[in-house]
């Protein structure tokens, strides 16, 4: 890819979001300090608040599939984090057909997909919660449990996941999420306490993050993600809380980006452009992917704050109700989206 020596982003020292202090979106600043390839319009952003602030932007009202964990919380939070662990890349890189699997005579595709291969499994007596289970899962296991139209994307890459996942649960949980959870301060980031503090630290495939111009920038999709989903799952039982959730960020993934895009918030250089319209794979970890996925986060955050503005006090947003609208309404859109080979998103 060609670099370019000018700086896309010029307005940045009078727009840095003013929100809590959040670990990631404070390392993503020195990537759009100096991106070369991705520019966020402010412009644009101030414009979008202005329609956008009137909808409803729930805090969605997450339910897991199948009757997954109805009554059990810990069933509940060992599903999430187990599926969470492999809950990426379902997509052949090559002939872009999207993985489905069938479960009670429906076909279910991407991420839903995966919640019908677990709970097909957990209706077969296989203990595929379980940390014992899951170091030395086969790949003819994995084969069986993840069957589907298609062979699951990077499914080796998954095994040897569920193989790293297994064997620490065991060490040291149990065998179980639900007692890694229980063992964590219920924030986020606390001082190496919190729960994205020890999701990264236990559990290396959730270390979500990248190196730009010698900057560690730390995008944690997975980690914020998973706490997200436990959230909004669990919180009204009140088995769940997360005393610091205003530190969470957008989950920058391919969607999310691509709704940014269509919406004008942010713009690509044209070699860019042309090599995510023309399907080119982008390297994990390059500046055009770091990039993407650092304006994604930046620019969500200043999006949650212009429309929060904009709303009476007893109507504020978090980021992950921004991310939950733009995802929504943009994870079937026809335009392309970046293709990273990668088990972090």
């Amino acid at each position: 890819m060609r670099e370019r020596k000018t700086n896309m982003q010029t307005d940045l020292e009078v727009r840095w979001p003013k929100s809590k202090a959040s670990p990631v979106l404070d390392s993503v600043r020195p990537v759009i300090e100096r991106s070369r390839d991705v520019n966020t319009n402010i412009e644009k952003i101030v414009e979008v608040a202005n329609w956008m602030a009137y909808e409803e932007l729930p805090v969605p009202n997450y339910a897991l599939p199948f009757g997954v964990g109805e009554g059990n919380v810990n069933d509940t939070i060992d599903f999430i984090l187990t599926t969470s662990c492999i809950d990426t890349a379902f997509t052949d890189f090559f002939s872009h057909i999207k993985f489905q699997s069938e479960y009670r005579g429906r076909m279910w595709s991407d991420s839903d997909a995966l919640f019908a291969c677990m709970k097909r499994a957990i209706d077969n007596n296989t203990p595929i919660l379980d940390g014992k289970f899951l170091a030395k899962v086969t790949r003819a296991d994995m084969e069986t449990l993840f069957a589907g139209n298609i062979e699951l994307p990077m499914l080796d890459e998954k095994m040897a996941i569920l193989h790293q996942v297994g064997a620490t649960l065991e060490a040291k949980y149990d065998g179980r999420f639900h007692n890694f959870v229980a063992s964590s301060s219920p924030k986020l980031f606390d001082n190496g306490k919190g729960l994205v503090d020890r999701m990264v630290n236990d559990f290396p495939r959730f270390r979500d993050v990248s190196i730009y111009d010698g900057h560690t920038v730390m995008f944690y999709k997975l980690p914020q993600l998973t706490l997200w989903f436990l959230y909004t799952s669990l919180a009204k039982t009140g088995n769940f809380q997360l005393h610091d959730l205003q530190a969470m960020s957008a989950f920058a993934d391919y969607i999310v980006p691509v709704a940014l895009r269509v919406l004008g918030i942010t713009s690509y250089s044209t070699d860019l452009e042309a090599a995510i319209n023309t399907y080119q794979l982008i390297p994990r970890d390059s500046p055009w992917e770091v990039e993407i996925r650092a304006h994604c986060i930046y620019a969500s955050a200043l999006l949650a704050e212009e429309i929060n503005r904009l709303r009476p006090p007893d109507r504020q947003i978090l980021i992950p109700q921004i991310d939950a609208r733009l995802w929504t309404h943009y994870h079937t859109t026809w335009w392309p989206h970046h293709l990273t080979k990668t088990i972090m998103y």
